[in-house]
């Protein structure tokens, strides 16, 4: 028998676990369900909830809801948040005059009778026990509020149940996430306060930034509107829908600020609700279904376009009516491009009154996102740069050139992540709904619409057109065959020179750090050991991302064929890219030999 009364489960590392566990842990439904599973000697279920500590990386935490160390549940929240809390303090002497900013959204995670609240005050309960004062939002907000509140004041951190932001404004990169999950598996026992969410909330050091953050974030947008007179005119109808999460007021407030009528809501789904009752996935990605109820409600009322938040409201899709009736959604590499086109024409206005140098303009976009800026950079003689995918990084990246005295203009990612204002330096939903209802509008007095903007774009700078999707493979092992193939392709150490026909001019391989395009071919963005990632260029203006996902077993592949100017044979651009994809699906992923799973249709 264990210590604590109960069978052993015949496993010594588990019982170990176990024991420790029910030290700790003072939420009565999760140590009852740990209690249960060694009762019933539900070794399966054990040997989930306490196989591994769940990892704490640059994307914070990412684990299921339930109990024991692999999950995400009061304990450990406790246990991170003491990490980090530590980390801090090693970090800086003085903490105590600087101030942690924590956030949550909507979401409720019935296996652990907690939510997102019941975590960021568990949260707020760790620091506050060490005398750190935190700005704990008093209700549910969008995640680009939490890290806007870092941006006034470089003297703080920001959580976001649980994702972490620095003092830069930006999400952590490493070291940072190292030196946490060093510190965390230090404090792993509950600290004398951490549980005391009662005494946390009516301390001197807790303080409510929700009024203010609103009021701030509603102000600094506008300096991305250009076209008040005209969005008070318009008669443009929007739908928006926030897809039950935190987006509905937001967007509605930041449409106010930019004095454009109010777009029409979808009603069942705006109201936060972490069940997402009307569709399948709360993911505007995942395109037609969750956009039923948009559809329904923009053909009731006329509206010929519907922006769609994520439920954090960090991300956004956009669909239109066609003139045939149809609606198109459009793929978060076209709306980079429109935006990106958008911003530019902004910034051109604004430099008339004689503001910034051309010189010292950034758009930045993550490597497996198209590479349409950096055509419209060449052309119109403004700096664009690549970073690793994440907006981690383009975030840190925008500091260092903020930090410069240089202009960021917009970044982008194909996932429908946009930052179109540097006041946020994540993905922002909400300040790119405002200025994407202001796009809308300019283009309406014009008699454009943003599919016709778009083929314009396309024409002037060159047509871009991608396909992305990925394999499912559940054998690490496999995947680190494949990956090994292409890296010993024509003999050892020799990467391929041509897929199927199509010549390859160049290699990178962000797992080694080979680059064949360097003088040195050493990869200039930054290498990482535990991710596979290899992109290849092709004679044709192809270009080809193979990479592993971190949290997914997918194996994922992003391609784009990028036309010169004036190449503008839409079908015969599209066959081309359809046939160098199943190239790359025939020659490089070999599904068949290695047992691959395609992506459900």
């Amino acid at each position: 028998n264990m210590e604590n009364g109960l069978e052993s489960t015949g496993d010594s590392r588990l019982d170990q676990a176990v024991t420790q566990w029910l030290q700790y842990d003072k939420n009565p439904k999760t140590a009852a369900a740990v209690r249960s599973m060694v009762k019933d000697r539900a070794m399966s279920e054990l040997q989930k909830c306490f196989g591994a500590r769940m990892e704490f990386g640059t994307a914070g935490l990412r684990a299921t809801m339930g109990p024991g160390v692999s999950c995400m549940n009061d304990l450990t929240i406790i246990q991170t948040t003491q990490g980090f809390c530590a980390y801090l303090e090693q970090c800086f002497t003085d903490l105590k005059q600087r101030r942690v900013v924590i956030g949550f959204d909507a979401r409720a995670h019935p296996p652990s009778g907690g939510s997102s609240k019941r975590f960021a005050c568990l949260a707020a309960s760790v620091l506050i026990s060490r005398g750190v004062p935190v700005y704990l939002f008093s209700d549910i907000t969008p995640t680009p509020y939490v890290v806007q509140y870092s941006m006034f004041d470089m003297t703080h951190f920001s959580i976001c149940v649980f994702k972490v932001y620095w003092a830069n404004g930006a999400q952590i990169i490493p070291p940072h996430d190292k030196g946490i999950a060093a510190a965390i598996e230090q404090n792993l026992e509950p600290w004398p306060k951490s549980w005391d969410t009662d005494g946390a909330l009516q301390s001197s050091l807790l303080n409510d930034p929700y009024q203010d953050i609103h009021r701030e974030y509603c102000k600094t947008i506008q300096q991305h509107c250009f076209h008040r007179e005209l969005n008070t005119n318009s008669e443009v109808k929007i739908v928006h829908t926030s897809v039950h999460g935190v987006g509905h007021i937001f967007v509605q407030a930041a449409f106010k600020a930019f004095d454009l009528h109010p777009p029409y809501a979808v009603e069942q789904q705006k109201d936060p609700d972490p069940e997402f009752p009307t569709v399948k996935y709360p993911n505007p990605e995942e395109g037609e279904g969750v956009l039923t109820l948009s559809f329904a409600l923009a053909d009731k009322e006329g509206a010929t376009v519907i922006l769609a938040n994520d439920p954090d409201a960090d991300r956004l899709a956009i669909a239109e009516k066609q003139e045939s009736g149809q609606w198109r959604v459009f793929s978060g590499n076209e709306l980079g491009a429109l935006l990106g086109w958008w911003i530019f024409q902004c910034w051109k206005l604004q430099k008339r009154e004689g503001k910034a140098s051309i010189k010292d303009v950034y758009m930045l976009s993550s490597t497996v996102s198209s590479k349409i800026l950096r055509a419209i950079a060449v052309k119109e003689g403004f700096h664009f740069e690549e970073t690793l995918t994440g907006f981690k990084w383009m975030g840190n990246r925008a500091r260092e050139l903020m930090d410069q005295g240089k202009t960021v203009l917009f970044a982008f990612e194909e996932a429908i992540g946009y930052m179109c204002s540097p006041a946020v330096l994540d993905k922002d939903g909400v300040s790119a709904a405002a200025i994407a209802g202001e796009f809308v509008s300019y283009l309406a007095s014009k008699n454009i619409t943003l599919s016709h903007q778009l083929r314009s774009i396309y024409e002037e700078y060159g047509y871009h057109i991608s396909k992305n999707s990925y394999f499912i493979c559940d054998n690490q092992d496999t995947i680190k065959q494949m990956f090994e193939c292409l890296r010993n392709y024509d003999g050892e150490n020799s990467y391929p020179k041509e897929c199927g026909g199509f010549a390859i001019t160049a290699v990178r391989d962000l797992m080694t750090g080979y680059d064949s395009n360097q003088p040195d071919n050493k990869a200039i963005l930054p290498t990482s050991k535990s991710s596979q990632m290899i992109s290849f260029t092709f004679a044709n203006g192809g270009v080809a991302t193979i990479r592993t996902s971190g949290t997914e077993p997918k194996i994922k592949y992003y391609t784009e064929l990028c036309a010169a100017p004036g190449n503008s044979d839409l079908n015969q651009l599209k066959t081309e890219l359809d046939n160098l994809v199943d190239a790359i699906v025939e020659h490089f992923y070999q599904p068949d030999k290695n047992n691959l799973t395609p992506r459900p249709e």
